[in-house]
């Protein structure tokens, strides 16, 4: 997973020609240590199109104000700049197992 921050943020996410699925998290987040994980699982079985970055959401306050972050972790996949799904609020691991197998079935518009 590629660490992003706010200087890097529109070479590495808006610049993309991958869809990219940004993990927001800070330090003191104990949910946020179970995302890591599942995600370099999933992205070796099924995120193999996705590009994963790792945003720490206290060390880069602009970009979590942006994004209208409430909670953390909250993961956003980006396509082309554009947000096309948020899954925030999630609780325990089988939740967030569950809401990336959706995820990694999203199809995405070709244009």
């Amino acid at each position: 997973m590629i660490a992003v921050n706010e200087a890097t943020f529109q070479r590495e996410v808006i610049d993309s020609s991958l869809p990219v699925l940004i993990n927001f998290w800070a330090p003191w987040c104990g949910v946020c240590r179970l995302v890591d994980p599942l995600l370099n699982q999933l992205k070796s079985s099924r995120l193999q199109d996705y590009k994963l970055v790792s945003i720490n959401a206290d060390e880069n306050f602009k970009l979590a104000n942006a994004y209208r972050l409430t909670t953390l972790p909250t993961l956003l996949l980006l396509e082309r700049g554009q947000v096309c799904d948020r899954i925030e609020g999630f609780r325990e691991r089988d939740e967030l197992r569950y809401a990336l197998e959706r995820l990694s079935q999203f199809q995405f518009q070709t244009q």
